[in-house]
């Protein structure tokens, strides 16, 4: 519609998921890499309606109906173009811009952006290889990047002088500033970046819209970034995301580290699906553009309290884009260490280690609450349970967080709740696993003692393991042999008691009236442990 530009229909689609829009209306299950549901514009009893989040678009298999986010607002709620507009805007959190169609001045100005950063980041790479930026590239192949790396990223060096403000010296002072790339000063134009190791960012279409550059003199900050400008928002900007976007959706995951290089090093180790935020600061919009991409994310970040800190500030942001198809994890790099360290030293196999040690969400934020609270008191459960509380609220799938609920109801219910008779803990005997000193331990006793071993071979069977063969002598009177079997037996059925009980707790937490079993169970437990302590004094 007139009115509206392109700009801003895009920015609605970057900000809201289709799957979110439609779930609305049409309830989603995720099948594969779609979401599938029964077509809302016409009547259907087998799902035909299919839902891409990557792609932002639907199709209904069954009419044909196609569209996104936009036009399925206009359809499903029979408004108009400006209407639908107005709705999403507010689901977005934005506000309604009267936005005419671009001027030819206003295109003009865009395209003058675009070709400007674009030849500075040409002259900065042109630069690097000069005698000037002799040690930027020292330090960047010292770091492990080879000349394909550097030309794939588009890695350059600013210099000390003003090399942007001389080389367009002809160019409009105000273009210039838009970019960026220079400031004006009391004595004239300056750049931004100077003795610079540069890395050029770009926009999720592989258009370069500005530049991080690395102090390369160990001053602070370690990083700067071109302020905000009219084609670059640093909050709403990925650092690789250009570069990953396929491969998170072959991965059917995107991973998160804290900077530049370390992404530029994981995607190019084993890990193309690894993305960067620009600097520490992780915002609802990175959050927003990851989950359109994959909702799986392992967020990987330095073991040190700054690190704990970030992966703390992303669980908090990522709550409310929580699914029941999300998969989000927390893997630490510790001993001082980031990503592209761990790369050099462990190599991929090490860093597969990490990442697939992470730590699902619901257990970091357990952990969180553990950690940041003295659970052992009242006042510090207290504290604990609305932390977890005030976090859970965030989930705006209703269902999803329920799960969440019950999840830590229960928890908090076996780790902090439950009172403990101060009591002596129930015998033990020292009994090896179902492992091969076992296996033959009890060949030893089948083949020694058959009638034992046909007297309990009921529960022998259950073991599930091969019993012939020949073993080394164990040296075991009849008495010890009936005696290792018959405690090998209690145990196991304690074993199996617990696991009732555990379950029983569950239903009992979920609002079952099973007290009377769980009494049962607890008698059962106490009189196996009373006989497994008398056949131990034995």
């Amino acid at each position: 519609m007139a009115g509206f530009d392109k700009n801003f229909t895009d920015e609605l689609r970057t900000r809201l998921s289709i799957v979110d829009v439609v779930s609305r209306r049409v309830p989603l299950v995720k099948k594969g890499q779609n979401y599938w549901g029964c077509c809302p514009f016409h009547n259907e009893k087998t799902p035909s309606f299919s839902v891409n989040e990557e792609k932002g678009f639907y199709h209904c298999f069954g009419c044909g109906e196609h569209g996104d986010i936009i036009s399925f607002t206009m359809k499903s709620n029979n408004v108009d173009f400006r209407t639908a507009i107005t709705e999403l805007a507010a689901a977005a959190g934005l506000k309604l811009p009267d936005y005419k169609p671009k001027s030819a001045e206003q295109i003009a100005r865009e395209e003058s952006y675009f070709q400007l950063v674009n030849d500075a980041a040409q002259i900065y790479q042109k630069r690097l290889y000069d005698t000037d930026g002799a040690h930027a590239l020292e330090y960047i192949r010292r770091r492990g990047f080879t000349d394909d790396m550097i030309k794939k990223y588009g890695i350059g060096y600013a210099p000390k002088n003003n090399i942007i403000a001389n080389k367009f010296i002809n160019v409009k002072q105000d273009s210039l500033i838009a970019t960026g790339l220079c400031r004006r000063g009391d004595f004239g134009m300056y750049d931004f970046f100077r003795d610079k190791l540069m890395f050029p960012i770009f926009n999720a279409h592989g258009k370069i819209v500005a530049f991080s550059g690395r102090s390369l003199d160990g001053s602070e900050p370690k990083y700067i970034n071109t302020t905000d400008t009219e084609q670059f928002h640093k909050r709403r900007t990925i650092f690789g995301f250009n570069f990953a976007r396929d491969a998170i959706y072959r991965a059917n995951r995107s991973i998160v580290v804290e900077g530049q290089i370390d992404a530029i090093q994981m995607q190019c180790n084993g890990f193309p699906e690894t993305v960067a935020p620009l600097g520490t600061a992780l915002t609802e919009d990175h959050i927003s553009i990851l989950c359109k991409a994959n909702r799986n994310i392992v967020f990987c970040f330095d073991g040190d309290n700054a690190g704990q800190k970030a992966a703390a500030r992303a669980c908090d942001i990522v709550m409310p884009f929580l699914r029941d198809a999300s998969d989000v994890r927390f893997a630490f790099v510790s001993g001082g260490k980031d990503p592209d360290e761990v790369l050099k030293t462990g190599g991929t196999a090490a860093m597969h280690k990490i990442i697939d040690s992470a730590t699902p969400l619901v257990d970091f934020l357990w952990n969180l609450a553990n950690a940041g609270f003295t659970v052992s008191t009242p006042n510090g459960r207290t504290q604990a349970e609305k932390f977890l509380k005030q976090k859970t609220d965030k989930i705006s799938d209703i269902t999803l967080r329920g799960e969440y609920e019950h999840e830590y109801n229960s928890r908090m219910f076996n780790n902090w709740h439950k009172w403990k008779k101060d009591k002596k803990s129930a015998p033990k005997i020292e009994l090896p696993e179902i492992d091969a000193i076992t296996q033959n331990t009890l060949i030893y006793i089948t083949n020694q003692y058959p009638e034992i071993a046909e007297q309990y071979a009921e529960f022998l069977a259950t073991l599930n393991i091969d019993l012939d063969g020949d073993a080394a002598d164990m040296n075991l009177n009849k008495t010890a042999a009936e005696k290792y079997i018959v405690s090998l037996k209690l145990q196991k059925y304690l074993e199996k008691l617990h696991i009732q009980k555990k379950d029983l707790t569950a239903k009992l937490l979920a609002g079952d009236d099973v007290r009377e079993e769980i009494e049962k169970i607890d008698a059962d437990i106490n009189d196996a442990n009373e006989r497994l302590e008398k056949l131990i004094s034995m």
